[in-house]
C-alpha cells in the first residue's frame, strides 16, 4: 500500500510455505485477501513476494503466470518487490547457511535472479520501480583465506554486472525500473557498510564497468552511474543492528559513496543486556529462540569493533560475561521487550524518524519470518500478527 503518497510498505511473504508454485499461491490466496481487508481495504495493496527458484520455474509454465496476474487484479494485488534471497525451501527443514547457496560465484544464482526479474517486470505495474533483493555475494565461512574472498567478490562482480546488463535492457525496452538490492547480513561476505563500499570500490565498478565498455555503447560516466542505478542495497534494519551502526551513520557513508537504499527491510533483532541479578533467568530466556531451522548470529561489540559468534549456541554454550549481546531473530517488530529480553525496535524509530525527512527508497517491507520458531508465549495467529506488525508501521510512520 501507498504510505504519506512515498512509501510502497508491505510485508515479506517468505513468512508462508512454498516450496513450490502450487504451495506459494495457495498461500498466497489463504493470506492475503484477509490481511488486505484490514490494513487496506479501499486501496490497492503492495505485495513482497517470495518465490522459491522451483516456484519460479513451474510460474513460467503453462498459463500460471496469466493466472497469477489475474488473481493480482481481482484481488487489487500488486507486486512491486521480492525476496530473491533464499533460493531452496525456507521451512520445515533445515537452513541455516544454505540460505546462501547457491551463492554469487556461481551460474545457478545469476539464472535463477535472472528469471525472477523477467517475472517481476511482467508483474510491476506501470510507473513504480521494482526490486528484488539478494545474499551478500556469499558465507564467509565458505571462504577461509583472503585468496578466496578475492576471488569470490571477483566473480560475484562478474556474475553481478550479467544482471546490471539485464536490467539496462529490460529499462529501455519496457519502460520500468528495477534494481537488485544487496543484503548485508553478519557473516556474509558483507556484513555492514564498510564492507559494501570497499566491495563497490574495490571490484564492483571497476569489473562492471569494464563488461559495460565491452557490451554497450555507454560512456564511462553513463557507465557508473548505470551500476548504481541497478545494483543497489538492501537496508535490513535487524542485520545494520547487529553491526551497531547507526542509522544516520550509514545512510551517510552510502550517500558520500554514491551508493543507493533500493529497499528497507523493517526487521529487529533480539537484544540481550547482561544483569548479574537476573543473568539465569535470562540465559534461560535467551535458550528458548535456540531453533535448529535458521542461522542465529550473536554479535557483541568490543573496543569499538564488532564481535560475530556464527550461531546461538555457541553463546549459550559458553555463557560468558559480557555487557550486550544481539541475536540474529527477527522478532515482532511491535515488541520492545521479550521477558527479561529486548528487542532492537530502537532502531526502526530511527529508521521511520530519519524517513520523515529524506525519501532514500520507495519500498518499505517488513520481514519478521519466524513466527513458526517463536517460543510458544510469542506464537498468535498468523494474520493477525501480519496485521497487527503493519498497523504498527503504518501508525508510526
Amino acid at each position: 500500500m501507498l504510505i504519506n503518497n512515498t512509501y510502497h510498505l508491505s510485508y515479506c511473504t517468505n513468512i508462508h510455505p512454498g516450496s513450490n508454485w502450487a504451495s506459494t499461491f495457495n498461500s498466497l490466496k489463504e493470506y492475503v485477501p484477509s490481511i488486505k481487508s484490514e490494513v487496506s481495504s479501499d486501496a490497492p495493496f503492495g505485495l513482497g513476494l517470495r518465490l522459491s527458484n522451483i516456484a519460479s520455474e513451474e510460474l513460467n509454465e503453462g498459463n500460471h503466470l496469466s493466472e497469477f496476474k489475474k488473481w493480482l487484479q481481482q484481488n487489487q494485488v500488486y507486486i512491486f518487490t521480492m525476496n530473491g534471497f533464499p533460493y531452496g525451501n525456507f521451512h520445515d527443514e533445515r537452513v541455516k547457511d544454505n540460505v546462501h547457496a547457491p551463492d554469487w560465484t556461481t551460474k545457478k544464482r545469476v539464472k535463477y535472479t535472472q528469471r525472477l526479474f523477467d517475472q517481476l517486470a511482467e508483474l510491476l505495474p506501470e510507473g513504480m520501480s521494482g526490486g528484488i533483493s539478494t545474499s551478500p555475494i556469499s558465507y564467509k565461512y565458505w571462504h577461509d583465506s583472503e585468496d578466496k574472498k578475492h576471488k569470490a567478490f571477483k566473480i560475484g562482480a562478474k556474475n553481478l554486472a550479467e544482471v546490471a546488463l539485464q536490467l539496462l535492457e529490460i529499462e529501455a525496452v519496457t519502460g520500468k525500473y528495477l534494481h537488485l538490492d544487496i543484503e548485508p547480513e553478519p557473516d556474509g561476505l558483507l556484513e555492514n557498510s564498510d564492507e559494501v563500499v570497499e566491495f563497490y570500490e574495490r571490484y564492483l565498478i571497476p569489473i562492471t564497468t569494464q563488461i559495460f565498455k565491452e557490451r554497450t555503447s555507454l560512456s564511462q560516466e553513463h557507465i557508473q552511474h548505470a551500476i548504481k542505478r541497478y545494483i543497489t542495497i538492501c537496508y535490513d534494519i535487524c542485520h545494520f543492528s547487529l553491526a551497531y551502526e547507526e542509522p544516520k551513520y550509514t545512510f551517510k557513508k552510502f550517500k558520500d559513496a554514491g551508493i543507493h537504499i533500493g529497499k528497507i527491510q523493517v526487521s529487529a533483532a533480539l537484544k540481550i543486556i547482561y544483569n548479574e541479578a537476573d543473568a539465569q533467568d535470562m540465559w534461560d530466556s535467551l535458550a528458548q529462540f535456540n531453533e535448529p531451522t535458521y542461522l542465529h548470529q550473536v554479535t557483541e561489540q568490543l573496543n569499538g569493533k564488532v564481535k560475530t559468534y556464527n550461531d546461538l549456541p555457541v553463546v549459550l554454550e559458553a555463557k560468558k560475561d559480557f555487557t550486550e549481546f544481539r541475536a540474529h531473530f527477527h522478532v515482532p517488530i511491535f515488541l520492545e521487550q521479550f521477558g527479561k529480553l529486548h528487542s532492537t525496535q530502537d532502531h526502526i524509530l530511527k529508521v521511520v524518524d530519519y524517513l520523515k525527512t529524506n525519501t532514500i527508497t520507495e519500498h518499505l517491507e517488513i520481514e519478521t519470518y519466524t513466527w513458526d520458531v517463536l517460543p510458544k508465549e510469542l506464537k498468535r495467529d498468523l494474520s493477525e500478527s501480519i496485521v497487527r506488525e503493519i498497523n504498527w508501521l503504518k501508525d508510526i510512520l
